[in-house]
């Protein structure tokens, strides 16, 4: 027999004794939802409830990190995902997506988009002549379209279609900008940058509330007023139309990019605020030392009242390896079905806080359900099984065989 059959022959050997051992936890599994259903149900809804807590803060801090987010109503937004694909200032500022005007227009011009822009957002100095003052603004620069939009919770309808000639433009301030300079639509004020425009106040709206002075004007003319105009770079991409003709041409144009459907939080948002990531991080700190203290605790339980079992197995021929291998098996199965378990439950939770919540003293939905929060969820319940499984695995080590069996 050659050397290549007797690999084989191992190779198969091993492969059933693993699919074995496989079908022995499952079965032990199923035997002590019947017989030991208490301990088996604690170790389910232990790790549960601690999954459920895990999805529901980490809901709420998304909502936390989201709050800073320049509202709009598009339909998708595509946002740099890699410094060193797209432009930017390493170090100072986040990464910006490059040549924005051409690849905007190759998504504009496909059917099924109604409209895309290109979003910079700079703070630019903005002077009152009549009145002799001056203010910092957060200038929004967007291209308009033909339908009415909103960015920054401001109408793009203020804005002129084409791009503003160089000596005037059109600004849509929020409230608050204008009574930062004491202004009135009609009243004309100076764009102080990389170069000086004149500009014409169109409308003043309520803006976002909470948030600095902010002003929407025509995306060429703050390009202009930041020196990006020969990059073309934008923070963002904002697109309006059908979902498939947005995907198709968002990867087009930046197939390196992140493109993120309308009403997703952006994850990576979590980085940047101090207090939702410091929530999210005490859950994980919680979640992994609860879940792993309590999955320890119980599975130590049925591996005590299962030492009968696994000395049978010993008797008939399984190897300390193999029942370790049980134990292990059984135990991660049962945190699995609970981890399960916790993703639903902390799914109903976030969906009853936000009705609550909406329903009593907060104006929007106080958490947010991310479709990374379920992997994520998922994972820390398998690690916290893992963390735990050094004791039950003991206790099943020194486990006698003769003496139980002798019972």
């Amino acid at each position: 027999m050659s050397g290549r059959d007797l690999d084989s022959g191992e190779g198969s050997r091993r492969s059933s004794r693993w699919w074995g051992l496989l079908a022995v936890a499952v079965t032990l599994v199923r035997t002590q939802l019947t017989t030991a259903r208490g301990r088996t149900l604690a170790t389910i809804l232990v790790v549960a409830l601690t999954v459920a807590n895990l999805v529901l803060v980490t809901g709420v801090a998304l909502a936390l990190a989201d709050d800073g987010e320049v509202e709009h109503d598009a339909d998708a937004r595509i946002v740099a995902d890699d410094a060193d694909i797209h432009g930017s200032v390493t170090g100072v500022e986040p990464p910006r997506l490059g040549e924005s005007p051409d690849r905007v227009e190759l998504i504009a011009d496909r059917d099924g988009v109604a409209h895309a822009s290109p979003v910079l957002r700079e703070p630019i100095r903005v002077d009152h002549p009549e009145a002799d003052d001056s203010a910092y603004l957060l200038l929004v620069g967007v291209v308009p379209g033909d339908e009415p939009s909103t960015v920054a919770e401001l109408p793009t309808a203020g804005l002129e279609d084409e791009p503003a000639a160089a000596d005037d433009t059109e600004l849509v301030l929020s409230r608050a900008a204008a009574a930062e300079l004491g202004v009135e639509p009609g009243e004309g004020l100076f764009l102080e940058g990389v170069e000086r425009h004149s500009a014409t106040v169109s409308v003043v709206e309520e803006g976002p509330d909470g948030e600095p002075p902010v002003a929407l004007v025509e995306f060429a003319v703050l390009q202009s007023l930041s020196g990006t105009e020969g990059n073309g770079l934008a923070d963002e991409v904002l697109i309006w139309g059908e979902d498939d003709a947005i995907r198709e041409g968002a990867t087009e144009a930046y197939p390196d990019a992140a493109l993120e459907n309308d009403g997703t939080t952006d994850v990576r948002a979590l980085f940047g605020d101090g207090l939702a990531l410091a929530t999210s991080v005490l859950a994980l700190v919680v979640a992994l030392g609860v879940c792993s203290l309590l999955v320890a605790t119980t599975a130590g339980m049925r591996v005590e009242a299962d030492r009968r079992t696994l000395a049978t197995l010993g008797a008939v021929g399984f190897p300390t390896g193999s029942r370790l291998a049980v134990v292990a098996t059984t135990t991660l199965a049962t945190a699995t079905a609970g981890a399960l378990l916790g993703v639903a439950l902390g799914v109903v939770g976030i969906r009853v806080t936000n009705a609550v919540a909406t329903a009593t003293v907060a104006p929007e939905a106080v958490a947010t359900l991310h479709p990374l929060v379920v992997p994520y969820a998922l994972a820390v319940a398998v690690v916290s099984t893992l963390v735990a499984l050094p004791y039950p695995l003991a206790l099943a080590a020194r486990t006698d065989a003769l003496a139980e069996v002798g019972r």
